[in-house]
């Protein structure tokens, strides 16, 4: 967390940003791990003030500032990251601020309890550079089962550790992952190279489906309750989770099996044994 929905949420809270005019970028006293801005903050405020916000785009699971300087700020959540325009959920661990003029907003502020975030600022180059296709898949909201195919398709991996790989398709985290495999009937140890045409077909629409639900709730704020949107308001997704932290729960598919808990590369998976069978899987348990 947070996500693809997550950081979308964050991207359209703060919309109503563009057209306004940069008056500084501010790294903000704090106790805490320190968060990673690039450049040194001094001369990340100096190269950007004045410029004008033309655009608010999302590379995966990041927030992209368009300036008309033709430079990127980027903002990168990571575990705990909040991109904000009202008062944070605590003084404590505010991280950045981006002060504003001429706009509907005096202020993008960022916040992080853990400090794993970041604020990195790209000229177009850098940005075209750093976020190239073999290094960032196509977003998850717009993939193809072609896209899915040729990009996971020869892999020996399970499918649900391959689903977290950003090259492969951006945006799909751990969460998102377990809900997308059990609204497709897939099982989460199935090897990528075993899967059917059909299953790609399922997995596209099964992705585009719960990211798009997921997107229009706002998110999901989980039992930490770190997540908020850009109003410092809960999202409403995880009332919809169908898996996700469910073990020992019955399925809200079939009704019958209780979902059950992994781990994959030290991660938590969740799904059904009854709907998502696990025909042609390689790894055993």
């Amino acid at each position: 967390m947070p996500e693809l929905p997550e950081v979308e949420t964050m991207r359209r809270g703060i919309l109503a940003a563009i057209g306004s005019q940069v008056v500084s970028a501010t790294k903000l006293p704090c106790s805490r791990k320190p968060i990673a801005i690039s450049p040194r903050p001094a001369l990340f405020s100096r190269r950007i003030r004045g410029a004008k916000i033309v655009e608010l785009a999302r590379a995966g699971k990041r927030v992209v500032i368009w300036l008309d300087t033709n430079e990127a700020i980027v903002i990168e959540p990571r575990m705990t990251g909040l991109v904000l325009v009202v008062d944070p959920p605590t003084q404590e661990h505010l991280r950045w601020r981006l002060q504003l003029s001429g706009g509907a907003y005096t202020e993008i502020l960022y916040w992080d309890r853990r400090g794993l975030g970041n604020v990195r600022l790209f000229s177009r180059k850098e940005f075209e550079a750093h976020f190239a296709r073999d290094r960032l898949g196509p977003d998850a909201l717009l993939i193809t089962d072609i896209q899915f195919r040729e990009r996971l398709g020869h892999s020996r991996r399970e499918i649900k550790p391959a689903l977290l790989d950003q090259r492969a398709v951006a945006g799909i985290g751990n969460l998102y992952a377990s809900e997308i495999l059990h609204v497709a009937g897939i099982h989460p140890r199935r090897a990528c190279a075993a899967m059917t045409a059909r299953q790609w077909q399922a997995l596209t629409a099964a992705t585009q489906s719960v990211l798009e639900a997921a997107v229009r709730s706002e998110g999901s704020t989980l039992g930490d309750g770190t997540y908020r949107n850009a109003l410092n308001q809960q999202g409403g997704y995880q009332n919809e989770h169908r898996v996700y932290d469910r073990t020992d729960q019955p399925c809200l598919r079939c009704n019958s099996a209780k979902i059950k808990r992994i781990v994959q590369i030290q991660r938590s998976t969740f799904f059904c044994a009854k709907c998502q069978k696990r025909t042609g899987a390689i790894v055993e348990d």
